[in-house]
């Protein structure tokens, strides 16, 4: 017997526990990036750029494995789905056991794209199903228990990574500058391995977490039928009439981007400002800390007090302020403000969606679908932030600039990048959301 969406509220306890513990597995795997990045910087000679890929590999695997994840679960059901994804993401941890061996970064990146595989089939699945799983009305609250688990673990994850790749890290770097090049090889060597006992350790995690979720007490649920405005459907005939959501996908490609690039690049962006790696190791924490406070307080502000498309525009406004004061700041201050771009972000994704689906009606699922994609966001923007590092170093270089402070400048001017991601989700907020609705 399937069960309906307005169920109980005894028996929707324990599923919404069992999903928000799924949205804390795929948060830590996801937020861990923060210290991998400088940590396969330095085992792999990487360019800024280069090290970027790490972001990369993780989140283009949604433009990949969206529309066949959607078909997957369509044909297994949810929980199948979920179960799936967890071995996948497990399979993908296994990966860094051959990488760190032959210290390959490409199969690093292997392992990190088949995570992201197994990431998305896990979030295709969850998501719309924490959505339906009780009352509509109560659904933001559940979506906002699970951001706020996912950031949470996020949190946890480049904690403990970053205390176990990045530890010692600053005193490797200056001893790699003064041996020969057989040593140098066998101290990068080690550095590598030690990425193998915590993958290991999550990969057996992962799969028994795997087998568990196929015996969870997870209700099977079914969306309710869209109901389809007779006049929508005679003047609709194609998803690409509606403006007003493939401006929605820009604007949500371009806040992962930035969300990514606030959260992965903070790390070694301290790193590069001269701040010791065992406190830069924290930075991401400090991002994600900011996204859960604000998470909760829209969580009581919205829809009550604020509406979302007011919050759309607060955030994109801040994020603008906020991308100017890290460019015009340095140091330990500079990296404060990007960590306030969790502040910005934080409501920017769930104000979004429900913006980008108005009016949709049939084409709600296709749309979702597009809007899964836009994640690929998060693999665009970190490397091009790197590219703009790298090519602002050269340039310094070239003109005799070599001074660490002066090197350090072309990684805050890389976040130049933001500027023109918050104006489009800026325009989306007060524009772009309504374009091609009828004025009711």
């Amino acid at each position: 017997m399937k069960a309906t969406i307005s169920q109980p509220k005894h028996s929707t306890l324990v599923p919404i526990l069992i999903i928000a513990g799924l949205f804390f597995i795929f948060g830590f795997v996801t937020w861990i990036n923060g210290a991998l990045i400088p940590f396969m910087k330095t085992i792999n000679e990487l360019t800024d750029a280069q090290s970027y890929l790490v972001a990369s590999a993780s989140y283009i695997s949604f433009v990949v494995m969206a529309l066949p994840a959607s078909y997957i679960i369509n044909k297994i059901g949810f929980k199948k789905g979920m179960s799936l994804g967890l071995a996948i993401m497990a399979i993908g941890a296994l990966v860094f056991i051959p990488a760190a061996n032959a210290r390959t970064y490409w199969m690093f990146l292997a392992g990190i794209f088949i995570q992201g595989m197994g990431m998305t089939l896990l979030q295709t699945a969850s998501n719309p199903y924490i959505t339906i799983l009780g009352p509509i009305e109560s659904a933001a609250k559940r979506i906002a228990i699970m951001g706020i688990a996912n950031k949470v673990a996020g949190a946890l994850g480049s904690v403990i990574f970053g205390a176990i790749l990045l530890s010692g890290i600053d005193d490797m770097k200056a001893q790699l500058s003064t041996v020969d090049v057989a040593e140098k090889a066998s101290i990068l060597n080690t550095m590598a391995d030690s990425v193998i006992t915590p993958y290991i350790i999550m990969a057996v995690v992962l799969f028994i977490l795997g087998i568990l979720i196929r015996k969870a007490p997870l209700p099977n649920v079914e969306p309710e039928p869209i109901a389809i405005p007779k006049d929508g459907e005679k003047s609709k005939t194609s998803i690409f009439q509606f403006p007003h959501l493939w401006l929605g996908v820009l604007a949500l490609f371009l806040y992962v981007g930035v969300e990514v690039i606030a959260g992965d690049t903070i790390i070694a962006y301290g790193i590069a400002l001269d701040i010791p790696a065992e406190t830069a190791k924290f930075f991401t924490l400090f991002t994600l800390m900011a996204m859960v406070g604000t998470y909760a307080l829209g969580v009581f502000l919205i829809p009550k007090y604020i509406s979302q498309a007011l919050a759309l525009k607060l955030s994109a406004v801040l994020g603008i302020v906020l991308s100017f004061c890290i460019v015009f700041t340095t140091g330990f201050t500079s990296v404060l403000f990007v960590s306030a771009l969790g502040i910005a972000n934080a409501l920017v994704w769930p104000a979004i969606w429900p913006l980008a689906l108005t009016g949709l009606g049939k084409f709600t699922e296709t749309a979702s679908a597009l809007l899964i994609m836009a994640i690929s966001g998060g693999a665009i923007l970190p490397p091009l932030y790197g590219a703009i590092v790298d090519h602002k170093k050269e340039e310094l270089i070239t003109n005799g600039i070599l001074e660490t402070s002066a090197l350090a400048e072309a990684s805050s001017f890389g976040y130049w990048v933001l500027l023109p991601c918050y104006v489009v989700i800026l325009y989306y907020a007060f524009y772009g959301h309504k374009l091609g609705l009828k004025k009711k």
